[in-house]
């Protein structure tokens, strides 16, 4: 170990009151309280507080500066291997460390307060907050709803699901989680919303995404025909000559915007024929023949 009063910046004839003052002085620096995550100063610091603990106890100096003991207490007198004195004296810097804290936690103001406030932070920290999931149907993500969680513990937490909520989104619910262990405030219950799939319908952005199945005459002909919607059916105009792929937009029947408004439902019509055979269905078709100019194949010709 280096010489206490080098550690401490005294001279060998420092009185007591010189070795205390220039203690305080570096402790203020070094405490690791005071610079956390700093291991260099924790470590200046244990030895700081190693050289006090040695120089502020009148004998143990007076043996040091008469060679009866080294840096670290340790006796003079007997060989000893490495080993053996690095960790007699690796426990006494621990030891030497720890009392010279007590020390200066005792006679020191500033330290004193610092260590009343981490106690009072401590006593008054929040509970932890707890983790849970919650599966919702697609309707009640985009309308809303309100929904009960079964606790482990046999209670229960209601938690509001508000219109327009996404897959994976996280509910804060203050106040719900851990009661804290002192003074401090109940921690939060943070709720991770995951959303069964619809059987038709589907959600992209804003967007509510639909396939309708049409009848060849509403292709064909055109017409109203009845649409589901995440609010209930409405009526929409099917153009004539609508083919599988067309796309109606239905404004405003999406999912609820973070800004204000809706998104839109996007409604891809599917012509569908009869699964079963149709007998008037092939008269009709067996008659008809397409004009010249009627190829649906043309662009992919080679």
């Amino acid at each position: 170990m280096k010489d206490p009063y080098e550690i401490l910046g005294v001279a060998r004839t420092a009185t007591a009151e010189d070795i205390r003052s220039a203690y305080r002085k570096l402790a203020k620096k070094l405490h690791p309280d005071l610079n956390p995550g700093d291991k260099s100063a924790e470590e200046k610091f244990k030895q700081v507080a190693g050289a006090y603990d040695l120089l502020s106890d009148a004998d143990k100096r007076r043996r040091f500066d008469a060679g009866e003991i080294d840096a670290s207490g340790a006796e003079r007198q007997h060989e000893r291997y490495y080993k053996d004195y690095a960790e007699a004296a690796a426990g006494r810097r621990y030891q030497s460390a720890s009392s010279g804290f007590d020390d200066f936690a005792q006679q020191d103001d500033f330290l004193a307060e610092l260590l009343r406030r981490r106690e009072q932070q401590a006593r008054r920290a929040p509970g932890a907050d707890r983790s849970y999931e919650l599966e919702v149907d697609f309707l009640d993500a985009v309308n809303g709803a309100t929904r009960r969680i079964t606790l482990p513990d046999g209670g229960s937490l209601d938690v509001t699901i508000p219109p327009g909520i996404e897959e994976g989104q996280v509910l804060r619910l203050r106040g719900k989680g851990t009661a804290s262990r002192g003074e401090g405030p109940p921690g939060d219950a943070l709720v991770e919303i995951t959303i069964r799939p619809h059987r038709f319908f589907k959600r992209e952005g804003d967007d509510i995404l639909l396939e309708l199945p049409i009848t060849i005459s509403e292709a064909v002909l055109g017409g109203k025909v009845k649409v589901p919607t995440t609010t209930g059916a409405v009526m929409a105009t099917v153009p004539k000559g609508s083919n599988t792929g067309t796309t109606l937009r239905l404004k405003g029947k999406g999912a609820p915007r973070k800004g204000g408004g809706h998104g839109d439902e996007l409604v891809k019509l599917k012509v569908m024929v009869p699964s079963e055979p149709d007998a008037e269905l092939e008269k009709f078709l067996s008659g008809w023949t397409p004009g010249p100019s009627y190829d649906p194949r043309r662009d992919m010709q080679s």
